[in-house]
């Protein structure tokens, strides 16, 4: 297996009242750090500007990357771009696209991303709801063009539902995306009559949902429909902000719950894609669930790379 992060990423900072600083990815680095002592890590290397281009368009690649900024300054209430966020943002992508690499290569069967600032929320020419670029699109599209990959699916479990990644992928048949996700709740997508072209499955679920609804839903609905897909490459938007413990959220998941789901996903990738699982971290507010969860997620993950 193995362990990307950089520390550019913790040099993305929207100010210390926001509930997407710097803290989280200390607190899961460490917890990592602290329960697989033995775990080698990788430095994620900053993504290129035509890696970027395969699914975002210039004028955002300018203002991210391009924009002059002193101090945090809000790109919409939500999301603001400060002094180190363009390497922060570009290392973030850059992880997924190593990983990728790597399992497409051989070197590793499984990986997971500790990076930051997440990415699902962004679209093609938005950067919104935390994110900049949207880091598991990167991912999937790098593994389409450079891996010529024609099924690539990927599954997101954060509680806010990865719109910008589907609206990207939705008219795209070598990409699948499948998610469950809290509804009503930010960004309002995410129903279960937005199908793309046949590659877009949403399970939304009620607040205060806990884990026999989660698990029905993944088991009877989500993981039949990524078997039927037999992928070639599992992509995993790693949020775990649906914890019952979670301000942002009303979902009553525990670590136990990700856990069993990464095992059900890493089940699946032995099947049709010979293991390779790629996992890159999106939400997760609570540090002590964040902690607990990515410690559960990783160790599933650690688990099937035998």
């Amino acid at each position: 297996m193995h362990l990307y992060t950089h520390p550019a990423c913790l040099r993305h900072d929207p100010g210390a009242s926001h509930a997407e600083r710097p803290a989280r990815l200390a607190a899961v680095v460490e917890a990592l750090r602290g329960a697989f002592p033995e775990q080698e890590w990788e430095e994620a290397p900053r993504a290129s500007r035509g890696q970027l281009l395969r699914v975002h368009d210039d004028a955002l690649l300018a203002l991210v990357l391009d924009t002059p900024v002193d101090e945090p300054t809000h790109l919409d209430p939500d999301t603001l771009l400060g002094p180190g966020s363009a390497e922060a943002a570009l290392h973030a992508a850059g992880a997924g696209i190593a990983a990728v690499d790597a399992v497409m290569l051989g070197a590793a069967r499984t990986a997971f991303c500790a990076v930051r600032p997440p990415g699902h929320h962004a679209t093609g020419t938005v950067a919104m709801g935390f994110c900049l670029f949207n880091n598991i699109a990167v991912a999937a599209a790098h593994a389409c063009e450079r891996h010529g990959l024609s099924r690539v699916a990927v599954v997101d479990f954060d509680v806010h539902h990865g719109n910008g990644t589907q609206a990207i992928f939705e008219t795209d048949p070598r990409v699948m995306y499948l998610s469950s996700h809290q509804m009503p709740l930010y960004p309002d997508t995410g129903r279960v009559h937005e199908r793309g072209v046949g590659n877009v499955l949403n399970a939304p679920l009620q607040p205060g949902t806990g884990s026999e609804a989660f698990r029905t839903a993944w088991r009877e609905k989500l993981l039949p429909t990524l078997e039927g897909f037999r992928p070639q490459l599992l992509l995993v938007s790693a949020g775990f902000d649906a914890h019952r413990r979670d301000p942002l959220a009303q979902l009553q998941l525990e670590a136990d719950d990700f856990a069993w789901l990464t095992a059900e996903l890493v089940a699946v990738a032995a099947r049709h894609a010979d293991g390779r699982l790629v996992s890159m971290l999106e939400g997760g507010y609570d540090l002590d669930a964040l902690r607990e969860c990515s410690v559960a997620h990783v160790g599933a993950l650690r688990a099937a790379a035998g």
